[in-house]
């Protein structure tokens, strides 16, 4: 593949340049929120067409041939936006495992970006969704310890959402992980929901491993997590996505 034997030349303003891409997207920003002591932990960057369309329309134009110079670009894009926004707290970027063919060699693009926008790497935090098909685990192990081992912090998305996701802790240690929205919808009225998610909070407490609850859209959901000890929180109910801006609150714990 072209692509692939090209990947070292790539660097952080070719990745801006989409006719190189072959199309262009921005992103939104959604905070993930701390409700102990009422910050932002961090803003999530998120995929969106260039006059706000979802993610759905972005990922229609990736495919193999661009799947690389695309995961490349999300980064630097996440990166410059951030800077530009001043976000002082941490910044959550998904990467896509099956585009990462040399660890050490594709972060750096990344490394000059943060370096290029005064982003400091101990704030970036790379997601991988447990939903996404991982054509080799050993190779996103590698990846996942790459990663950390350079100062970024890791993170499962969607956890609960595949059957993928106690095998991905058995394998690798990320530093955090996000329950899915559909193990969270209504978990106040499901008492194997309540189990379940409890179960997971135990083993992560364990791991060392902080768990965010993603998805929450009614304070009845956020007070049955808190009372089980997650404080670290994202949804509807605090904020929506926000197009190349910082989210206004939709609700007024954080006032």
């Amino acid at each position: 593949m072209k692509e692939q034997a090209d990947f070292r030349k790539i660097g952080c303003g070719e990745c801006l340049n989409s006719g190189l891409l072959g199309f262009d997207f921005s992103m939104a920003f959604q905070p993930i929120v701390n409700t102990t002591d009422q910050t932002i932990y961090a803003q999530e960057a998120l995929v969106r067409g260039v006059d706000g369309q979802g993610a759905a329309h972005v990922f229609a134009n990736v495919n193999d041939s661009n799947r690389y110079r695309f995961d490349q670009a999300c980064r630097v894009k996440a990166i410059k936006l951030a800077a530009e926004l001043n976000i002082d707290s941490k910044l959550s970027i998904n990467f896509m495992p099956n585009a990462v063919y040399k660890p050490e060699l594709c972060i750096r693009t990344t490394l000059e970006a943060a370096e290029i926008y005064n982003f400091p790497i101990e704030r970036i935090i790379f997601e991988v969704t447990e939903g996404e098909q991982i054509n080799d685990h050993v190779h996103l192990q590698n990846i996942i310890q790459s990663y950390q081992q350079q100062g970024f912090s890791t993170a499962i998305d969607d956890f609960g959402a595949g059957y993928a996701g106690l095998n991905l802790l058995a394998n690798m240690q990320t530093d955090l992980v996000k329950l899915d929205m559909a193990l969270i919808r209504n978990i106040h009225n499901d008492k194997v929901r309540q189990s379940i998610t409890r179960g997971i909070i135990a083993f992560c407490k364990d791991l060392n491993i902080t768990v965010i609850a993603e998805g929450i859209e009614s304070a009845d959901e956020l007070y049955v997590l808190q009372e089980m000890g997650i404080e670290l929180f994202q949804g509807y109910y605090f904020a929506k996505p926000s197009f190349e801006s910082l989210a206004t609150p939709t609700s007024d714990w954080w006032r």
